[in-house]
C-alpha cells in the first residue's frame, strides 16, 4: 500500500519543522502530534504526547495514519533529570510501536542518536574502536540520554520479532543538525582547528560526537526514504554530513584524536569519520549538503 498520510510526534521541535515541511511538500499529509505547541506547517495538528498510549492511539486512529516519524522525545539531558530523559527515549519509543502494532501502522521512522554507541553527552571520552564508525561499531552507552537511545533501538529489534509488528522500522543516529544560521555562526565563523576547540571549550563535545553533523534537509530526505523503504523488520542507520565540522583534515583527526582506533578506509580531505554507506546502499540516500557551502 502506498503511504500517503504521515504521524510525525514532536513536530514542533527543531527538526519537526523541515521533516513536516518536506514531507508535504512530497505529496504527503502529515499529522503533528505534539505534546505543547501547534505546527504552521502540518496539515493537522493535536496536542499529543507519545508517553500517553490511550491518546497516541486515539489519535493515530482518527486520522488514519499510514507511518509514524517519533521525534517527540527530550533532545538533550542537560535541562531535565536523568530518570525524565531515559523515560522519554524507551517508554515514548514503545508507545509508538505498540500503536503501530494496535492500528496496523507498517512504517515507523525513529529519530535515535550516535548517543546510542556511547557518544555525544558521554562525560569520559567515547569508545572509538575503528574508522570510519559504521552500524557494527560496538555500544558502550552509560548516561540517561545514550542508554535511552540504545535500548529504544533494541525495542524496535525486539518488536520486529512480534507477528503485529510494524513491516518494516528504521532507527536513524543522528548527530547534531544546526540550521544554516547555527552552522555559519558555529563553524564557518568560529576557530575550528583542534586548538581552537580547545580553547572554546568544544573539544570533549566534537571529540565525543566524532566531529560530525548533518544539515536539516538531508535530515529530513532520509526520513523520507526510510518512509518509503521496502525491506522487512528494523534496521539502524548512521546519518551524517560528506565531512566533518573540523578544518584539520580526517586522517589528522584519527592519528591525533583517536589513536587507538583501527583505521579501516584512506581517509581524504574532510571526509566524514561515520559511514553512511549503508543508508545510500540501502535507502538510496546520500548528504548533500556542507556547512562549508556557505563559505563559498
Amino acid at each position: 500500500m502506498a503511504l500517503e498520510s504521515v504521524a510525525v510526534t514532536g513536530g514542533t521541535g527543531r527538526l519537526g519543522p523541515t521533516v513536516i515541511a518536506h514531507l508535504r511538500a512530497n505529496g504527503y499529509e502529515v499529522t503533528n502530534l505534539s505534546r505543547h505547541s501547534e505546527s504552521s506547517v502540518a496539515d493537522h495538528d493535536y496536542r499529543v504526547s507519545a508517553l500517553d498510549a490511550g491518546d497516541l492511539v486515539g489519535t493515530l486512529s482518527s486520522v488514519d495514519a499510514d507511518a509514524i516519524v517519533h521525534l517527540g522525545t527530550i533532545s538533550t539531558p542537560d535541562h531535565d533529570p536523568g530518570h525524565r530523559v531515559f523515560e522519554s527515549n524507551v517508554q515514548s519509543t514503545y508507545v509508538v510501536l505498540e500503536a503501530a502494532a494496535a492500528l496496523d501502522i507498517d512504517t515507523v521512522v525513529i529519530a535515535s542518536s550516535m548517543s546510542a554507541i556511547g557518544g555525544s553527552f558521554e562525560p569520559d571520552p567515547a569508545r572509538i574502536d575503528y574508522l570510519p564508525v559504521d552500524e557494527a561499531h560496538r555500544e558502550t552507552p552509560s548516561n540517561p540520554y545514550g542508554l535511552g537511545k540504545y535500548i529504544a533501538e533494541e525495542t524496535a529489534a525486539g518488536f520486529a520479532r512480534r507477528d503485529d509488528a510494524p513491516t518494516t522500522t528504521a532507527s536513524l543516529r543522528f548527530p547534531w543538525m544546526p540550521s544554516q544560521e547555527e552552522a555559519t555562526v558555529t563553524f564557518a565563523e568560529q576557530d575550528r582547528s583542534l586548538s581552537g576547540l580547545e580553547a572554546a571549550g568544544f573539544f570533549h563535545t566534537a571529540r565525543n560526537t566524532l566531529f560530525s553533523y548533518l544539515g536539516r534537509e538531508d535530515a529530513a530526505r532520509l526520513i523520507r526514504r526510510a518512509l518509503e523503504a521496502d525491506y522487512e523488520g528494523h534496521d539502524v542507520f548512521w546519518a551524517a554530513a560528506s565531512d566533518t565540522s573540523t578544518t584539520v583534515e580526517s586522517a589528522t583527526l584519527a592519528r591525533e584524536v583517536y589513536p587507538d582506533a583501527d583505521v579501516r578506509a584512506s581517509l581524504s580531505g574532510h571526509e566524514s569519520l561515520v559511514s553512511t554507506a549503508k543508508a545510500k546502499r540501502r535507502l538510496g540516500w546520500e548528504p548533500e549538503w556542507s556547512w562549508r557551502d556557505e563559505q563559498q
